[in-house]
């Protein structure tokens, strides 16, 4: 049995949670992990800081000695129990230790450059040169002492520190235009590269992050420093450093840029930037409020891929908890959502469905409506024709001229037979018109009730015969519209047919 399995063995719980702890954050093996933790008295968050940081003077020694010492009588310290056994608590208090991530004012991609006028550029041109010179000299000494900019950038004044924004020489562009211009440069320096920056501005990137829930890796690089093309070559481009970035299991999104540029600098400036080259992870901490993001992890310096990839491991591990009971709540709410939309949509097209057929009914409904409304007028009107065409026969068999007689020489026989086989035996007056042999025709039935009342002509009635007589042989037909007389057209006597006239037909003749 190994000396690490006896010492597995001989573990309390809470050293073990607080050893499984230690492994998940620095993947360290348990026999080198548990004599750090020992040393930290298995202070999870000692034992990180000196995994990451080297091990210097021993926190837990320097604070029993500052206990061991009367407190000042005008502070009231708050004191904390650095051991826990709560994994969870951990967790919280590692989170609670972030930096806000602010947003930044940039400059609108349609703003102008201002130029002076060119006289005016003259005068002014030896005080400019004498401010180069000193801000040469300036960064010159920045350079030799490096806290000389820290301690500038604390005491200064903030429009002052804007100011040095325009002393680089480059052209100021817009956020997207900048981000694009820093990718190209990029690419021609360190040629093919397979990290996906983002090609938008900082706060954009920062919004994009918040609302996809992922990781924003940010990048600044310092042309000037002499260790940045080596630590994007060695570091930064490193296989494990790239595989870790482009793993969609860890949800990063890229953003880089340089601090020459007015965007870069001041997202260095918002995040207290002090070594270069930086990097930073910001994510968002709902623990805090509900828009804000917080930096969770820093890299400042030269780092060895490793470092950078356990540093990167470990800010991803620690937020991740929170960001996937977001992304399972918003799953949860788009759910809902679905299923609220597909109900509304299948209740839409339930009710469309009902408001058609509805709307048939009330179609067919009128329709049927119509139809016996105008079966009902044609009934009515049909009814109508007959009682004014039986008024009309009353009336014309009353006005129709008597039978002559014997003594009239010249009298017109006419036999007319009817369509019931009935034969009409009747004389007429030679100058009798060809209208009274029709209308004794087609008064015939009145004129053989002797007993039928007295009556006027129907008013508004139009009468038309439906009939016309014909002689078989040969086959004349006497129309009433060629009109005449009697003995005109049929002479002292003739046999007619009474012929019903078709609808058909007379709509052919008109044609």
């Amino acid at each position: 049995m190994s000396s690490s399995e006896l010492d597995l063995d001989r573990l309390s719980d809470s050293e073990r949670t607080a050893l499984e702890m230690y492994m998940a954050v620095t993947s360290q093996e348990p026999a080198e992990a548990i004599p750090l933790l020992r040393r930290s008295e298995w202070n999870v968050q000692i034992a990180i800081s000196k995994f990451f940081d080297g091990e210097g003077p021993d926190p837990l020694v320097e604070a029993r000695s500052a206990m061991d010492q009367p407190p000042p009588p005008q502070q009231n310290r708050r004191t904390q129990n650095l051991m826990t056994d709560d994994f969870t608590e951990h967790l919280s208090q590692i989170a609670r230790v972030t930096d806000p991530a602010p947003r930044i004012g940039t400059q609108s991609a349609d703003q102008p450059t201002y130029r002076p006028p060119l006289i005016i550029a003259l005068l002014f041109m030896p005080f400019n040169l004498v401010y180069r010179l000193l801000c040469s000299s300036f960064r010159l000494f920045g350079r030799l002492f490096p806290f000389l900019p820290r301690l500038f950038n604390r005491t200064a004044n903030p429009a002052l520190q804007g100011a040095r924004q325009n002393t680089t020489g480059r052209r100021p562009l817009g956020p997207k235009d900048t981000a694009a211009r820093f990718i190209r440069e990029f690419e021609e320096e360190y040629e093919s590269h397979p990290i996906p920056f983002l090609e938008n501005g900082y706060n954009m990137a920062l919004e994009k992050a918040h609302r996809d829930l992922k990781f924003l890796f940010v990048v600044l690089l310092s042309p000037e420093h002499d260790d940045t093309s080596s630590w994007v070559r060695d570091t930064l481009l490193a296989p494990e450093v790239v595989e870790f970035i482009n793993d969609p299991r860890n949800n990063l999104l890229v953003w880089g840029g340089n601090v020459r540029d007015s965007e870069a600098y001041q997202v260095a400036n918002s995040l207290r930037v002090t070594k270069f080259p930086f990097a930073a992870v910001v994510v968002h901490t709902p623990n805090v409020s509900s828009t804000a993001m917080s930096v969770v992890g820093r890299i400042a310096g030269v780092n060895s891929p490793a470092e950078v990839v356990t540093k990167l491991r470990a800010a991803v591990t620690s937020n991740q908890e929170p960001l996937e009971r977001i992304r399972s709540s918003r799953a949860e709410q788009q759910a809902s959502r679905s299923l609220r939309e597909e109900q509304d949509s299948a209740y839409e097209r339930s009710l469309a469905i009902d408001r058609e057929r509805a709307r048939q009914r009330r179609e067919a409904e009128a329709e049927r409506q119509r139809e016996e409304e105008a079966a009902a007028g044609r009934q009515a009107a049909e009814e109508r024709r007959r009682r004014d065409l039986a008024q009309w026969k009353l009336w014309r068999a009353q006005s129709l001229r008597a039978e002559p007689g014997p003594d009239v020489q010249d009298a017109v026989r006419v036999s007319v037979r009817l369509p019931s086989g009935e034969r009409i035996m009747r004389k007429f007056a030679p100058d009798t018109a060809m209208e009274e042999l029709y209308a004794t025709v087609e008064c015939w039935e009145a004129l053989q009730d002797a007993d039928a009342p007295a009556t006027k002509e129907p008013e508004g009635f139009v009468h038309q015969y439906t009939f016309q007589l014909v002689s078989p042989m040969p086959r004349v037909v006497y129309s009433l519209d060629d009109g005449g007389s009697i003995r005109e057209k049929i002479g002292r006597g003739g046999n007619l047919l009474v012929e019903p006239i078709d609808d058909d037909e007379d709509n052919a003749s008109e044609v």
